[in-house]
């Protein structure tokens, strides 16, 4: 595939695997009162926050919103996107533990073992030791192998979805002193051998965005959870 087509296979992908799933998702599943552990006094605090009162409706948005607008859309991008280099024919799933895909690099024509991350905030002080001793270990064990004799450090890398290497945490910035973490673009670049895909994957990305039908789906799912809210014995609300 050239360019244009590869962004088009890519954005297609997004909307359905990962944009499509998300909206069903939030009506089909995140509409079920069943589906949440309740802290029953923070769920108050909420609803009186987003409401002024302690309502059905309040208890609804306390509930849905952080499911719908933050871990369940994350969750949903974090699961496809490794299986999307996959599907699409852009990497391979890799053999080796701990390592997601690999694929070989069109910048200096090397084979690399790629952990995938979302974006440059997305690891925690306590991730940056482990990581590094797995990468050690994994290189370690390869090198026993005749077949991995000449792999190096920067055969092991960090491959990081969005954003700009400035952005970059101080936890990836530590790992990329031993093994190299490409954010973005330059991600973008080794994986498929097009200098500026990922500015124009993304502004295509922004495009198809614009143009999905999203159907509601916050009132709408909003609506059907706080009817269950209502009905439910977990609450006694004095204005339902």
């Amino acid at each position: 595939m050239n360019e244009q087509e590869l962004i088009a296979t890519i954005t297609e992908y997004f909307k359905l695997n990962i944009f499509d799933n998300h909206l069903k998702a939030s009506i089909s599943i995140h509409t079920k009162l069943k589906t949440y552990k309740i802290n029953p006094i923070i769920v108050k605090y909420l609803s009186k926050i987003l409401e002024n009162d302690f309502t059905a409706i309040g208890v609804a948005k306390a509930l849905y919103y952080p499911r719908v607008l933050g871990t369940s859309i994350s969750t949903i991008f974090g699961s496809r996107i490794q299986n999307m280099f996959v599907d699409i024919g852009l990497a391979n799933g890799s053999l080796i533990k701990g390592m997601d895909i690999e694929f070989i690099d069109k910048l200096d024509d090397r084979k690399k073992w790629c952990q995938l991350k979302a974006g440059p905030n997305t690891i925690n002080s306590e991730d940056v030791s482990p990581l590094i001793r797995k990468f050690t270990d994994t290189i370690n064990l390869a090198r026993t192998n005749s077949a991995f004799r000449n792999i190096n450090n920067t055969d092991f890398i960090v491959g990081v979805i969005y954003g700009q290497s400035e952005e970059l945490s101080m936890h990836y910035r530590t790992i990329n002193k031993i093994h190299p973490v490409y954010i973005g673009n330059e991600f973008w670049f080794r994986l498929t051998g097009y200098e500026h895909f990922y500015t124009n994957l993304v502004s295509d990305l922004h495009d198809l965005i614009l143009r999905l039908d999203s159907n509601n789906v916050i009132s709408s799912g909003i609506e059907l959870l706080a009817s269950e809210i209502s009905n439910s014995h977990l609450f006694t609300f004095d204005n339902p």
